[in-house]
């Protein structure tokens, strides 16, 4: 699997190796890239902004790993929805600040970082489904 199949395709399944790279790889992008624009602008704006353009590449690795445990998207996703929410509030200047944030802002972070862990644990130790399933063969066969 080159790097455009495993950060920008959603097709196929992928090994917790592979995924906990991927992830390594798009985290260290991503925090390059907020240390990059903050010389250049607001700080926690321009974070959200860069966090969504992360969201695309983020998304395909975990559906990948999500397709290796036999998780429907629709779950990822559901994870992903909250994330973008979260970080469009924060561009819109809705989200308050990081020593107030709003309401709304609140009542998404708390599930989404519950979400987060267990998305985590579910497909960053656990073990994929031997064999192949409707995602295609097994990436450790």
């Amino acid at each position: 699997m080159d790097w455009a199949q495993l950060l920008f395709s959603f097709d196929g399944r992928i090994s917790r190796q592979r995924f906990w790279f991927a992830v390594a790889i798009v985290v260290a992008m991503e925090l390059t890239c907020r240390l990059a624009t903050y010389q250049f602008a607001d700080g926690e704006r321009i974070g959200a902004i860069v966090s969504l353009a992360f969201t695309y590449p983020e998304f395909a690795v975990f559906a990948k790993r999500g397709h290796d445990r036999n998780i429907p998207p629709q779950v990822i996703g559901a994870f992903f929805l909250l994330s973008v929410m979260m970080d469009f509030l924060t561009v819109i200047g809705m989200a308050g600040t990081g020593e107030e944030p709003s309401a709304l802002q609140l009542v998404l972070a708390v599930p989404s970082m519950l979400f987060a862990v267990v998305l985590l644990i579910e497909l960053g130790m656990r073990r994929g489904t031997a064999g192949p399933n409707r995602y295609g063969p097994d990436p450790l066969a």
